[in-house]
């Protein structure tokens, strides 16, 4: 283990070394590229076009996850609709092509900005968080679907953090408060406005008419 990772004992937390992050890289191209080579539109043709949107969906999700509205002291910001992005993925192609890109972009998301206090704090914070987006998925074909798919998608997202937040971060809420109802409440603070924010967006007629274009597109 410490061939991929050194432990930092003032920080209690671990960090990752050059053949960790090679790893890492490997997995990212792994969970993108497996599914789309796989999916039953096995052309070649249909698998560069997927390939190319993942990624383009990857890229978008990663720059506007830097432009944030607000960042919280322990992790966490309210971005420019990044989560949008790998929700959109799985309206486009499915729930096993969305999952699977949002659990490579969680990959990246841990390659740029890695907290690493144990094995599974790193999946629950990062590939099963990113690949819940992907649920959104499940409603690709019905009527509203993507937007009932950006709320279940980073709805998922929110309980993997609760989930993290309550079992490996409970020592840090304030004396006397539930560590459940913090962990909720943290994780609410930055995921439930731009939830709300993405909704109304992708809510409005020339935005579901644009993105309902694209999905043609990507799938022609």
């Amino acid at each position: 283990m410490s061939f991929f990772l050194t432990y930092d004992a003032e920080n209690w937390e671990y960090h990752l070394t050059t053949p960790g992050y090679v790893v890492l890289v490997i997995l990212m191209v792994a969970a993108l590229v497996i599914p789309i080579v796989l999916s039953r539109k096995n052309s070649k043709k249909m698998s560069a076009k997927q390939l190319t949107f993942c990624a383009v969906a990857m890229a978008l999700a990663l720059v506007t996850s830097f432009i944030k509205v607000a960042s919280l002291p322990m992790g966490g910001s309210i971005t420019l609709f990044s989560m949008f992005f790998m929700c959109f993925i799985g309206y486009l192609y499915g729930p096993k092509i969305g999952i699977m890109t949002g659990v490579a972009y969680g990959i990246l998301q841990l390659i740029i900005e890695p907290y690493i206090y144990a094995p599974l704090q790193v999946l629950l914070d990062y590939p099963l968080a990113f690949g819940a987006l992907g649920l959104s998925g499940f409603f690709s074909k019905k009527k509203f679907g993507l937007t009932t798919g950006v709320i279940v998608g980073i709805l998922g997202r929110y309980i993997c953090h609760v989930i993290s937040g309550y079992v490996f971060f409970a020592s840090y809420a304030p004396e006397g408060m539930n560590p459940m109802i913090y962990t909720l409440g943290y994780n609410a603070t930055y995921i439930v406005p731009e939830l709300i924010a993405t909704v109304i967006v992708v809510s409005l007629p020339p935005v579901m008419k644009a993105l309902k274009y694209v999905k043609t597109m990507a799938n022609q």
